[in-house]
């Protein structure tokens, strides 16, 4: 879980081209919808590491861009009802699927929270562990399914839940959401397509990627006294990685965690990834970084190597590969 405003709010590329064109109007499979009663037969898929059956779901709620991104790149529009968009996130009229999200409701541009979803006769919540899922605020899985309203969470999130933790690098997260929820949609036709583009296009930036000796990367989220920054299991380091770079804190088993200045001095980062969101602007973040006495002198910052990363794409979403493919042209334009 990240500090700042993921923690207050629980805390254009070729994806659009390729699956916002088919986003618009998919509809559940013929072969798989009519089974045993179509969309009325229950599934069994895994929400985190735990068995769940699932009804079609008809009155989705997205917490955050990647969890309504994943729904709208498999064509489930019709199922959404309406979408929690909290204030880290930038505005949906940027996103591939700006055009779906004007289709269905916001509902509230703050924490997800079990009232709005009870308001909102939701029948299935999408929303990652700790981040829109939340023990302290009173909305968990548990607590949903006592009331009888379905839920999902993020695989990339599950690293830490409670009694059913799930472990996968966050790309392989990503494509397990995607079929997953395919499965509960019925709709795993389109979840097998967009999870093979999304792999091809994984593919085609790793055989890309400059050789040699990887850069150290240091992505920067927020914090001045102690900088907040990305472990192994959240999208970027997946982003760095793919490209050809070299996370300097990959060894860290953690997500969004905090770190200690020394460590960054010492790592000498050659490229750092301002985490672009919330009301710091990345411009704000590289002034800091630039005058501050611990990072002034880093290569990454002598140099002016700055990558900005949007939110939407370090959260897990179909919209991480577009940032992968920005950051492997960023790295292979980038001057020794």
């Amino acid at each position: 879980m990240r500090r700042t405003t993921r923690q207050r709010a629980a805390l254009g590329s070729a994806l659009a081209a390729t699956l916002l064109l088919s986003a618009c109007g998919a509809e559940v499979d013929a072969d798989s919808g009519s089974k045993a009663s179509g969309a009325s037969k229950k599934v069994t898929v895994k929400r985190c590491g735990e068995p769940v059956e699932y009804t079609t779901p008809k009155r989705a709620v997205a917490y955050e861009g990647g969890s309504a991104d994943k729904l709208f790149s498999l064509g489930l529009t019709k199922h959404v009802h309406g979408y929690v968009m909290p204030p880290a996130n930038p505005p949906v009229s940027e996103s591939p699927w700006a055009s779906e999200y004007a289709k269905v409701k916001m509902l509230s541009d703050d924490l997800l929270n079990k009232e709005l979803v009870v308001e909102a006769k939701s029948d299935f919540v999408v929303a990652g562990w700790n981040s829109g899922f939340s023990d302290q605020r009173g909305i968990t899985p548990a607590i949903l399914d006592k009331l009888g309203i379905q839920s999902f969470m993020h695989t990339e999130s599950c690293f830490n839940y409670p009694k059913h933790p799930e472990k996968v690098t966050p790309f392989k997260a990503l494509y397990s959401d995607l079929e997953r929820l395919g499965e509960i949609f019925k709709v795993e036709k389109k979840a097998d397509e967009v999870v093979t583009g999304l792999k091809k296009r994984v593919s085609a930036v790793e055989s890309k990627a400059p050789k040699g000796d990887r850069v150290p990367v240091f992505l920067y989220d927020s914090g001045t006294d102690q900088p907040f920054t990305a472990g192994s299991q959240v999208p970027p380091n997946d982003i760095i990685k793919s490209a050809g770079g070299r996370n300097i804190f990959d060894g860290l088993d953690e997500r969004w965690t905090q770190v200690n200045w020394e460590a960054v001095t010492k790592a000498e980062p050659e490229v750092v990834i301002i985490f672009d969101y919330g009301d710091m602007p990345a411009k704000k973040k590289i002034e800091f970084l630039k005058k501050s006495p611990h990072t002034k002198e880093l290569p990454a910052v002598k140099k002016n190597n700055f990558f900005v990363l949007d939110y939407n794409e370090g959260i897990s979403g179909p919209r991480n590969i577009d940032g992968l493919e920005k950051f492997g042209k960023y790295l292979r334009e980038l001057k020794g």
